[in-house]
């Protein structure tokens, strides 16, 4: 005579004890948790960027990774996951200030980010007349300083002259003009900033797609993204991202965790 056998329940398996069916979903649960609150912190408080270009360069050099804050402009379609269109132009926004460094959409390329510094706000007539920037007719004041040293892969050395721009609000920064006061767009007409829309430039006047150029133009308010407010990680470019044994020599430890101005 045999003994009868005890019935499975059905959420039970042959060989899986309750626990170890609560510690999988726990595991389970505790990832989707994690993941939850990424999403939420890089949609709505910080998300993190690289810099693949020149064009910021003093400020910001290829290689730099910062954060982003979207709390500083406030909310658009553009500050969700693939600019997902739920909201209806910006809520809960705040003004840039001017030499924000800035991340947005590109105007005429939504899908394209783009990082330059607010220098024109709405209102505001720029232009830029030998080399230096006007607004509203007054020249923005700028001091010749130290050149920048810009060292290749290869290890040619090139010096860059470096000034000291101030902003009519105090704000200092460093600009380079690579081909002197004579680049592509050292002298321009008049722009005048549409109402709800800002004027970018990049720190590297001569190597510098930014609002000067038809291909961006002015910036909505609300293809703002955030503004650049730390670096927390920086590299330089002598290495791809899969050659690990080369970071300790290629990472910029001085930059780590430094403020963007």
């Amino acid at each position: 005579m045999v003994d009868d056998l005890p019935e499975l329940s059905s959420e039970e398996a042959p060989g899986t004890s309750p626990a170890d069916a609560g510690g999988w979903g726990e595991t389970v649960r505790t990832i989707a948790y994690a993941l939850g609150i990424a999403v939420l912190i890089r949609t709505f408080a910080y998300e993190p960027f690289s810099i693949p270009s020149g064009s910021m360069i003093p400020t910001l050099l290829v290689g730099d990774h910062l954060f982003v804050s979207k709390l500083s402009y406030g909310y658009s379609r553009y500050s969700l996951p693939f600019g997902v269109p739920l909201i209806p132009g910006r809520i809960l926004s705040d003004d840039p200030v001017r030499g924000d460094v800035a991340v947005f959409r590109k105007p005429t390329d939504t899908n394209q980010d783009y990082i330059k510094r607010i220098v024109g706000l709405p209102g505001d007539r720029l232009q830029v007349v030998r080399g230096i920037l006007h607004i509203n007719g007054e020249p923005v004041k700028r001091k010749r300083i130290e050149d920048f040293i810009d060292r290749s892969n290869d290890g040619s050395v090139k010096r860059i002259p470096q000034y000291l721009e101030t902003l009519p609000n105090g704000v200092e920064h460093r600009i380079l003009e690579a081909w002197g006061d004579h680049g592509p767009a050292d002298n321009t007409p008049v722009f005048k900033v549409p109402d709800g829309h800002y004027f970018g430039m990049g720190d590297n006047r001569d190597n510098s797609t930014d609002s000067r150029f038809p291909d961006v133009g002015f910036i909505p308010a609300q293809n703002l993204v955030g503004r650049a407010d730390v670096m927390f990680f920086s590299k330089t470019s002598d290495m791809d991202w899969w050659e690990l044994w080369k970071l300790p020599a290629n990472l910029r430890y001085d930059r780590f965790f430094m403020g963007i101005d």
